[in-house]
């Protein structure tokens, strides 16, 4: 009896063995950086048509953690609200001998935010820039009430913060008493609650808040960031969002970044609040 157990045994086992094969594991893409811009990459990673064995990692951090993850190897895709600096892409050409693709992927308006109840209702750019750096501390100085101007910033890893700082305080530091937030929607919720402050932000983020009409100078039109105002580039403070790649796509990437800069998926850009790259 024995031996004829032991005849047998293996053919039972070679009938069992082929039951355990594992499942190939799914592609993964990972997209990582600006926060501005973590809503509209979850939209388009949600929305992709071709999702069959693939998965998105999306995670926030700011632009310049973003594009230190791209330089480092620790993400595939940069999302970035700024361009890359040139001593980034030093550091990418020296560690990949290739200086970095950058794909514009959207447009976005950087709004200035104060609460509903502000009487003030536009600024220049002149004005914007005194109050962050702190020249200008109360409301009356630009025709509101007498209050103390409260002021909310975004982290300086934050494109959005290096964007507003180079473009609207040029380049002059935020006043000491700027409250820094981790995130555009954490500034909005602070702003909402409080009627004497006042922030920036992407303009897809405008909830409970009202966004300024903004002059370049004294006697120009002030304008709200609206789309037709910052595809037009009559609204001063408009920008670029960005995917960065340390080498050029193919695959599973390409179709997905080909999608994204396409109808379909600037339609996508649209509906969450943001602008496309152009017209189609």
């Amino acid at each position: 009896m024995f031996d004829a157990l032991r005849r047998f045994a293996p053919v039972v086992l070679l009938m069992i063995l082929p039951t355990f094969v594992a499942a190939s594991a799914p592609e993964r893409i990972t997209i990582k950086g600006s926060d501005t811009m973590v809503i509209l990459v979850q939209r388009w990673t949600e929305l992709y048509p071709n999702k069959k064995g693939l998965e998105f990692q999306v995670t926030g951090g700011g632009s310049g953690t973003g594009i230190a993850a791209l330089i480092n190897g620790t993400t595939d895709i940069c999302s970035s609200s700024r361009p890359i600096k040139p001593a980034e892409v030093r550091q990418l050409k020296e560690k990949y001998q290739y200086r970095g693709m950058e794909v514009r992927v959207a447009r976005d308006g950087l709004a200035v935010y104060v609460h509903k109840n502000n009487s003030v209702k536009q600024l220049t750019i002149e004005q914007i820039r005194l109050i962050f750096t702190g020249q200008v501390r109360n409301w009356k100085d630009v025709g509101g009430a007498d209050k103390p101007i409260i002021l909310y910033s975004r982290e300086n890893n934050s494109g959005t913060y290096e964007f507003f700082k180079e473009h609207v305080l040029l380049k002059q530091d935020f006043a000491a008493e700027a409250q820094h937030m981790a995130g555009t929607a954490a500034l909005i919720n602070a702003v909402s609650k409080d009627p004497n402050a006042i922030g920036f932000g992407g303009a897809a983020y405008a909830a409970n808040v009202r966004p300024l009409g903004v002059a370049k100078e004294k006697g120009s039109a002030y304008v709200t960031p609206t789309e037709a105002s910052i595809l037009s580039g009559e609204y001063p403070i408009s920008r670029f969002l960005y995917f960065y790649l340390n080498e050029r796509p193919k695959g599973t990437e390409k179709a997905f970044i080909d999608w994204v800069i396409s109808p379909a998926g600037q339609k996508v850009v649209k509906d969450v609040g943001y602008y496309p790259i152009k017209k189609f």
